[in-house]
């Protein structure tokens, strides 16, 4: 992981910016996440509408060699999944995590979908990961440690029966998909990383209905859950503010949250 590189006012105006569009494709994606749909098709879409609407460019696209625009985690795939042409049934629950950058800044988040009518499991397991991201999220102010928000996730998650994938993390962003720190989804209070002001980083906490543990698949992408039980993510792109944080990829509907 590099290192820890604050943002200036002008760099933050600029994230805030990519931000923004990147929230304003979730708000088309949630026209089309419906029954039937194939999640190549959202993945084509979105290049698409990324570059021409928003005259920004789809940042995951060719990053490590992945080929495709957004990642599409259905049911018991963790992270990083392959956009596919197998329609969405009822009673799936996806995550859509999509990248864009604009004027040379990346903004990185992810959503959940239900699709059709989803068992009250697996919406309560979609509704904890929401949550236990927001408890992360409040956590964060100057001062505060990485281990006071891996510690708000991990805590709520464990309480309502879940687990926390610790194979994967959050990240630093800027200039670069992938900067300092990582963000663990776990930890312990006052350890870690002290936050100050002008860091920039993603909280993308990956939860699972079973164990903790998890795979990858042969493409080298596909992380799935060992027991094949469900798992749920979502994510935000976050500074820490003078006096705590600006969810900087906030969508319409959380506004008032």
């Amino acid at each position: 992981m590099n290192e820890v590189i604050l943002k200036s006012p002008e760099a933050l105006a600029k994230m805030r910016r990519a931000g923004a569009l990147l929230a304003q494709v979730f708000a088309e994606l949630d026209k089309r996440m419906l029954e039937g749909v194939t999640t190549m098709a959202i993945n084509n879409w979105a290049e698409q509408y990324i570059r021409e609407a928003l005259n920004a460019r789809p940042a995951s696209l060719g990053q490590y060699d992945y080929p495709y625009t957004l990642n599409a985690s259905p049911n018991f795939v963790v992270c990083h999944g392959f956009p596919t042409d197998k329609p969405l049934k009822s009673g799936d629950i996806v995550n859509i995590d999509i990248t864009l950058e604009k004027d040379g800044y990346i903004a990185d988040s992810s959503k959940m979908y239900c699709i059709g009518e989803v068992t009250p499991l697996a919406r309560s397991l979609v509704d904890a990961t929401y949550q236990a991201l927001w408890r992360g999220i409040n956590s964060v102010k100057p001062g505060n440690t990485l281990g006071d928000v891996g510690y708000a996730i991990a805590s709520y998650a464990q309480q309502h029966g879940f687990s926390v994938v610790k194979d994967y993390c959050g990240h630093g962003i800027g200039r670069q998909m992938h900067e300092g720190p990582n963000v663990l989804h776990y930890g312990s209070p006052g350890s870690g990383l002290v936050l100050q002001e002008g860091m920039t980083f993603t909280i993308e906490p990956m939860i699972n209905q079973g164990s903790a543990k998890a795979k990858t698949l042969k493409d080298g992408w596909t992380v799935i859950t060992r027991d094949k039980k469900l798992s749920a993510q979502w994510e935000h792109t976050l500074a820490v503010t003078a006096d705590g944080v600006e969810v900087l990829t906030l969508r319409d509907e959380e506004a008032l949250i």
